[in-house]
């Protein structure tokens, strides 16, 4: 039976970026791997996490504010309530307490252990041992999203579970967090749980979700940045992660509501993971992957979400969409109450405080654009400049320009991909023609264009607040987001512009790209036109 452990707290399992000139790294140089405790003693070295995967990204992050909560002592608002003024205390020592990083990892030194025979590791449930089928194992390639497994077709790499490549720890402990975070609904292996077994996991919380996080110019900023404030009712003592509980959780009786930012962030898994590591403890060669508790889903809460409303009224995350660039959802993450639209978007709540870290933060935004079961598409990571300087507290005047500004950008591209597609469907004379091919191509020429003008315009933006509306210039806006979309529409159609009937299409639906055609007045009865009396 293998005896290896691995230590999370001292070996090296996050990969980081160093700031230029930095020499804290001891006796062996910078090293682009390190654990917890040195990533977390030396946060204001390092530039940020380098992390390759998206969705590992996004879920690391929330581990890490929830240790940065606990190690600087801000877990909750404290008798005075002056949470905010603490955080700022933090940030002007310029780096975390390192009493503070020691006494925690000294408390809780046996739960870091990824792998611990006999023992409890990290974020694993020791028990599937015995619960799950032996000879059923998930198996490796499973356990690494970006591997083929089973039946999938192989894109980018060969594997086979027959004789697969053994991921080594800190692959294993990042996978491990995509699977907490981001794994699938559906059948998966049994689990046999007060003699009753079963076989269905639901989503993970953050499955198909984008989540936004505030990034400075280095870890330690980018940490305290992403701290939530605790509402006046936590209790630090009661709000605990998974590894802090004194008790595996029940399968049958999970607790539904969190006590707190950081139970809310590192406690809403919906599967159960045991990973098996080889002799020395280096590599996985295996590991159970199935359902953490039976009945509903529990409850989804994150303050790094923007929460959008169906018709139906229900509160769902907007998607990763690897479709979309970021500037589209500037306005929902600086204005607390966005331009409605149809969802009702709502600001992530971290973005109401970070601005009081630095006003130069960037946001960071990280998914997986998937579906609720098996289909992954493509990780999704996008930056912006520096723009939390903009927020609605902050700059009250010149953020509704922000607003405006992408509601021309999004105008446009709207309308060109319906007169693209308008035009196609009368070149065809096929009226249910979708046109997607053309409306494809138009949007790949148009958006990123439309980001270039977006990001000129917005650093154009006044921030003294002594303009109106920050000098944005509707007019010129207008005007230039419409050319774009004018020479998009120009460079997909010319193809068939040689031919009478072509050329036709493309004139009659070129109107769409500047609202359509216009609705006709409704008639005025005449003097002597006879009006129908009303029916009784």
């Amino acid at each position: 039976m293998p005896t290896g452990t691995f230590d999370l707290i001292h070996r090296p399992c996050v990969p980081v970026r160093w700031k230029p000139g930095s020499t804290t790294s001891a006796t062996a140089g910078l090293r682009d791997l390190v654990g917890l405790r040195e990533l977390l003693l030396h946060s204001h070295d390092i530039e940020s996490l380098a992390v390759p995967d998206a969705p590992a990204h996004a879920a690391l992050l929330r581990i890490l504010y929830a240790l940065t909560a606990r190690v600087a002592d801000l877990s909750e608002q404290g008798a005075d309530g002056d949470w905010d003024e603490r955080r700022l205390d933090v940030l002007d020592s310029g780096r975390l307490p390192p009493d503070g990083i020691d006494a925690y990892f000294e408390e809780f030194r046996d739960r870091f252990f990824l792998f611990a025979p006999g023992g409890r590791p990290w974020m694993q449930d020791p028990r599937l041992a015995e619960q799950c089928d032996t000879s059923n194992t998930a198996g490796v390639n499973k356990l690494i999203v970006t591997r083929p497994s089973g039946n999938n077709h192989s894109w980018f790499r060969h594997d086979t579970d027959t004789a697969p490549e053994l991921p080594t720890a800190p692959e294993a402990f990042l996978s491990l967090l995509v699977w907490h975070y981001y794994g699938p609904s559906g059948r998966c292996s049994s689990r046999e749980v007060n003699g009753l077994k079963t076989a269905s996991a639901t989503a993970g919380p953050l499955r198909t979700a984008l989540s936004y996080h505030p990034e400075g110019t280095s870890l330690f900023e980018t940490l305290l940045a992403g701290l939530v404030p605790p509402e006046d009712t936590v209790n630090g003592a009661e709000d605990l992660c998974p590894w802090e509980q004194d008790d595996l959780p029940d399968p049958d009786r999970p607790v539904r509501e969190s006590r707190g930012p950081r139970s809310r962030h590192t406690g809403r898994s919906q599967h159960a993971l045991l990973l098996l590591p080889d002799e020395d403890g280096t590599h996985v060669r295996d590991a159970f992957i199935t359902w953490a508790y039976r009945g509903e889903r529990l409850p989804r809460e994150d303050d790094y979400l923007i929460w959008q409303t169906s018709q139906q009224g229900n509160r769902y995350p907007r998607p990763a969409d690897a479709g979309r660039a970021l500037w589209r959802d500037l306005d929902a993450l600086l204005l607390q109450h966005p331009p409605a639209g149809s969802a009702y978007p709502q600001q992530p709540r971290v973005f109401r405080s970070a601005v009081e870290v630095s006003e130069d933060l960037r946001v960071r935004a990280l998914g997986f654009d998937q579906e609720g079961q098996a289909k992954d598409t493509q990780f999704v990571d996008a930056s912006t400049p520096a723009v939390l300087g903009y927020a609605e507290d902050n700059d009250p005047r010149t953020v509704p320009a922000v607003g405006r500004l992408r509601q021309f950008g999004e105008l446009y591209g709207r309308r060109l991909d319906r007169a693209v597609k308008r035009a196609w469907a009368a070149y065809v004379k096929d009226a249910k023609a979708d046109g997607a091919a053309w409306g494809a191509e138009a949007g790949a020429r148009y958006w990123p264009r439309a980001e270039a003008e977006f990001w000129a315009r917005f650093r154009l933006l006044d921030r003294t607040g002594e303009i109106a509306d920050g000098g944005f210039d509707p007019t010129a806006t207008r005007r230039a987001f419409l050319r774009l979309a004018e020479e998009a529409y120009d460079a997909v159609t010319r193809p068939v512009t040689r031919t009478l009937r072509g050329a036709k299409a493309v004139s009659e639906a070129r109107i769409d790209l500047y609202g359509g055609t216009p609705k006709k007045p409704a008639a005025v009865p005449g003097p002597r036109t006879k009006l129908k009396e009303p029916s009784a």
